[in-house]
């Protein structure tokens, strides 16, 4: 017996139930993992809110690290004591145990810990598809992150540095500008207090920044499209002030003639290959020290409903690791 964090219905995070469960053996295709850290990621208070809606009873989290204990019938890319990490498949990370495809699951490479491939595999890789697939960062862009003290926003802001590009992060206070500015963001604009879209026009001179990466979603949505330069795209990545509201695409026109879209991570890591490239790409910055993981925040499994409250009031920084 094992146990996991699981829903009945969706709501708060007073729904999160801390459950005990038996494991069946892995059927075909698929690895039995021990998980010895999980991550924590905005996705999962959207799956337990009900904003992304999951089948009901359900498991939460999406990201885990851990051992192989065992593999099913057709599994010869993995072996038992072999260390792995994810991002994907079915919502239930929050469990000491589960079973996975092994399609989902790649190898930790030597000189990254299990703490910090559980917190790094969501947020990395999709930092990844934003900088170097959604939006081809070069040397000389100037880029505007929002959120650029939490997890996605941290490496973003780093990997951003190493690749040559000048970056403009908005965040919530005067400590979370300190951090994000520690890790390669060159201006770091307080919302609470400045006005973000006149700070960046006054930062490009007038120009406007080539991209907008956007998790914050509905309160700087509009706002967003005025830091574009003409022919500029909006990548919109993210709900944490709630979904964007219906508005008349005639607006991107009137803007500069802008480019939007919503990738997700899922879309770009759904075949094999692509998600081979995209966490090698993550572990070799990495490993080379281009990009720190920052674990700000560790909790006990069992208490990842206080986890999900500190997130949602951005009480966070950086990563946040569960520890079974």
């Amino acid at each position: 017996m094992t146990h996991a964090i699981r829903i009945a219905k969706q709501g708060g995070p007073e729904e999160m139930k801390w459950e005990i469960f038996a494991v069946p053996p892995p059927g075909p295709g698929e690895v039995r993992v021990r998980h010895t850290a999980v991550g924590l990621n905005y996705i999962d208070t959207y799956h337990r809110s009900g904003l992304y809606p999951l089948p009901m009873p359900s498991g939460l989290g999406v990201e885990g690290a851990g051992v192989v204990q065992a593999v099913g019938e057709g599994v010869t890319e993995f072996a038992a004591g072999d260390r792995i990490a994810y991002a994907g498949g079915s919502a239930g990370a929050y469990a000491e145990v589960r079973n996975l495809p092994a399609a989902v699951l790649v190898k930790i490479p030597e000189g990254v810990d299990d703490r910090h491939a559980a917190a790094m595999m969501l947020q990395g890789m999709t930092a990844q598809f934003l900088l170097r697939r959604t939006y081809k960062v070069q040397k000389g862009d100037t880029i505007l992150v929002h959120a650029a003290a939490g997890g996605v926003g941290l490496i973003m802001c780093q990997w951003a540095r190493h690749l040559g590009a000048t970056v403009i992060g908005t965040v919530g206070s005067d400590a979370k500008a300190e951090l994000a500015k520690a890790n390669g963001c060159d201006h770091p604009i307080v919302y609470t207090r400045e006005n973000f879209k006149d700070r960046v026009r006054e930062i490009t001179k007038g120009d406007g920044v080539p991209v907008v990466y956007d998790s914050i979603g509905r309160d700087t949505f509009l706002n967003s499209l005025d830091c574009l330069r003409p022919f500029g795209l909006m990548v919109t990545f993210g709900n944490a002030s709630g979904p964007v509201e219906p508005f008349n695409p005639a607006i991107m026109g009137a803007k500069g003639s802008l480019f939007l879209t919503r990738p997700t991570l899922f879309t770009h890591i759904a075949k094999r290959p692509a998600l081979l490239e995209i966490a090698g790409e993550l572990f070799d910055v990495v490993k080379k020290g281009a990009v720190k993981i920052s674990i700000n925040q560790t909790y006990a499994l069992k208490d990842a409903a206080q986890a999900h409250r500190d997130l949602e009031a951005r009480k966070t920084t950086g990563s946040t690791v569960l520890l079974p």
